[in-house]
This record gives structure tokens, sequence and C-alpha cells, in this order.
């Protein structure tokens, strides 16, 4: 049922992958920024912050046109190609022992209208409507959601094969990660890609529900104004990275909070021994080993805080993810943080950055406390989308994160 599409990708020719293909570019220090800026010629970031050899800040529809005008200097200049045939890409990327690999290709938005693409998170529609602006000008995508399937052997026959032949990129970044890139246009292997993908009831985003919700933002303002509107428009299209689900990594964020809430560190103990066993485990480091325990770095030592779950009822999905009971347990209730969106006093940091990250962080004095989760997985996940609820925020960290400009899906074509 799912509609998976091989499409004719805009990428960087083989000599310039490395140097061409980019992070998000909120993933760069302003030091970094202007260092790749200044230095590579041909980075994709030249593309999403044209206005930088001009020392100009363009917003809103004038940065977005410049976006456009960049993009096409790039392409006229040869540094990216458009293949002749639509294909789909395989890709892997590796870091010490992960490795992981998925299939680029094109996604319709039907199915996230009709709930076959499944999401996990609440959109703000302010944003929606501003990236779908930024499609609509730009006319192109260069950074795929991610969205995982059930595993599947096909598929992974499909990626041994390609595998074991020479990719059409093989080159590390900065950061020691190796990506390749293999192209798929064989007729047979095409059909079948297809074929597998149209068995499928459901895909999970599992990154992306803003771009994806804009991709069918875009969509819908254009068929309004298509009186010849078929649905097989590239706008009806958005480009994803299809991963198994057992080849996903999810890691947890780690919630750090500037104070007390007013209660000393013998009131706060107390507050926490009446849903947790709470023990102290000196300066040794301790790490939650499964869901629903939690650690906590306060005045120089570990805790460990087991749920009671004879006084905490879980009923469904959301109520067994220890990102919502921590909230409902802990940080509303105790220290007064209702949204972790909003509230100045709460940071949540991806707990993969450091393995001593709470001490760190909480002896730093910036914070006073600190908690350490167990990552949530693939299977809650799944569980709290197939009962139409929605996850807390910074439920989940999930790898791979995915370079942009590395395939670009043209939206007029």
């Amino acid at each position: 049922m799912a509609i998976v599409k091989p499409f004719k990708a805009i990428r960087p020719t083989r000599d310039k992958a490395a140097l061409a293909t980019s992070r998000s570019y909120d993933k760069y220090s302003a030091k970094e920024l202007k260092s790749v800026l200044t230095y590579n010629p041909f980075s994709f970031l030249h593309i999403i912050k044209p206005s930088y050899s001009q020392s100009l800040e363009n917003t809103g529809k004038k940065l977005f046109e410049s976006v456009r005008n960049k993009y096409l200097e790039f392409k006229n200049s040869n540094i990216y190609l458009k293949d002749k045939k639509p294909c789909y890409y395989l890709h892997e990327k590796s870091f010490n022992d992960d490795v992981f690999w998925g299939i680029i290709a094109a996604t319709h938005v039907s199915d996230y209208q009709n709930n076959i693409i499944k999401k996990h998170e609440d959109t703000i529609k302010q944003r929606e409507e501003l990236f779908g602006e930024y499609l609509d000008i730009t006319g192109f995508n260069a950074e795929p959601v991610l969205l995982t399937y059930p595993d599947n052997n096909y598929l992974s026959r499909i990626y041994r094969k390609y595998s074991e032949k020479r990719a059409e990129y093989e080159f590390n970044t900065h950061t020691k990660r190796l990506h390749k890139l293999w192209i798929i246009d064989d007729e047979f292997d095409l059909k079948n890609i297809e074929n597998e993908f149209s068995k499928m009831n459901a895909l999970y985003i599992a990154d992306g529900h803003h771009r994806t919700a804009s991709s069918n933002y875009l969509a819908e303002n254009r068929k309004a104004n298509n009186p010849n509107h078929t649905g097989e428009e590239s706008y009806n299209y958005f480009m994803s990275y299809l991963i198994s689900d057992e080849n996903l990594k999810i890691s947890s964020f780690d919630r750090l909070i500037t104070d007390l809430n007013g209660y000393t560190k013998e009131e706060f103990l107390k507050k926490l021994s009446v849903l947790f066993i709470v023990e102290n485990r000196s300066p040794k480091k301790y790490q939650p080993s499964k869901k629903h325990h939690f650690s906590m770095f306060l005045d120089g030592d570990y805790y460990s805080l087991y749920l009671k779950k004879t006084d905490y009822p879980i009923n469904n999905a959301l109520s067994d993810l220890d990102t919502h009971i921590i909230h409902k347990t802990i940080l509303k209730p105790i220290l007064g943080i209702e949204d972790l969106k909003t509230d100045s006093r709460i940071k949540c940091l991806p707990a993969l950055q450091s393995q001593i990250q709470l001490k760190k962080e909480v002896k730093s004095g910036k914070f006073k406390v600190g908690f350490g989760l167990y990552p949530t997985s693939v299977e809650q996940l799944k569980a709290v989308v197939n009962q139409n609820l929605k996850m807390p925020p910074k439920s989940t960290y999930i790898e791979p994160k995915l370079r942009s400009g590395l395939t670009i899906f043209e939206l007029d074509d």
C-alpha cells in the first residue's frame, strides 16, 4: 500500500561529493560555519546561506529566492548534475561499530494524509507554512525525511547485493563518518523494490515531521491552484530515507534543570521517594539499564530512581514512556516545569554526547539537578503511534542523521 518511487536525483559529481554535502545548517557553530563558507566553495551550505559572500542578511521570501538562485548557479556550474533516469539510491553510513543503511526514494503525500505514513509528534502550523513557502520558491528538497519500515528480507538482500559493488560515492567526513552511495537503476531491481514497499501497510516517521507536513502543505496549495492536477506531479512527492526499524538507533535525552523549585535537597529527595525507590550511588556513575529506571545527579552524587509501579498506573502506550513518566511524576508536579519547549529552567541534551554529561553539566553550576533516561524502543514508538497518541518533546534522539545535498529532489520536475 505504501507508494515509494525511484526518482531522478540531482547530486554532486563524484569528485565533489565529500566537499558538497553538509550536515544540517543548525548543527554548525558560528565558527565552523564561517570556516566552511570561507574555504569550501563547493559546500551545499553556500546554497542555504547564499547571502554570506555579500555580507547580507536576507529573510523570508527574499532569502528563499536567493537560495533558489544559488542552487541554479551550482547546477549551471556542473557541481550538481541530474540523473537521466529514475533511480533508487542505497546509502550506508558507518562509524565505529554502527552501520546504518537505507534507500533514498520519493514518497507520496497521500500516504501521509491517509495515515500510511504515521507520525508520533505534533507539528506547528506556522513552521509548516514557512517551510512550505520555502519549498515552493526554492523548488527542491535536499534533506530526506527519515522513515522506518519492518525488517524486510528482500530489501536486505538488495543491500547485500549492491554493497559488494564499487560505490558511486565513498568518503569520510571530518567527524570520521564513512558514507557510501550506490545507484540502483536496474529495471528488475527498481520494479521489485517498489513492489516490496507497496506490500507495507505502514511506514513510521522517525525524523522529519515538519518536513513531511510542509511537503503536504505545499502539495495541497499547488493542487488547489492546478486545474489539471493528476496526483502524479512532482510536488505530490517528498524525498525520504527508508531504513529498517532493526537498523534504527534510538538514544535518550538527558533532562537538566536549573533549580529545585524552592525545595531543599532533603525536601526534594523526600518528594521523590513517594513514587520512586531512591538510592544514593555516591560519586559512582549510574546509568539506567531498563525502562522505568532513571539516573539522577544532585549535589555531587549519582542516584538511582526506580518507579514504584503499584503507585503509578500504566494504562496505555504513552503512560509507559519514561519521558512521560518523568514529566508527570517529577518535572511538572515537583519542579514546576509545564512545557519542555518553552520553560527556560530546563535543557534537554542527547545522552550520547557524553557518558558523564549529567555530572559535567550539574558541576558546571549551570544546573542544579540532572536526570538520565533509558532510551525509548522502536516498539514503544510504534505503540504510541498505533494508539493515535503523541510522544512528549525530546523523547527520542534518532540515528542515522543524514547529510544535506547528497541527493536532491526537484519539485518542478
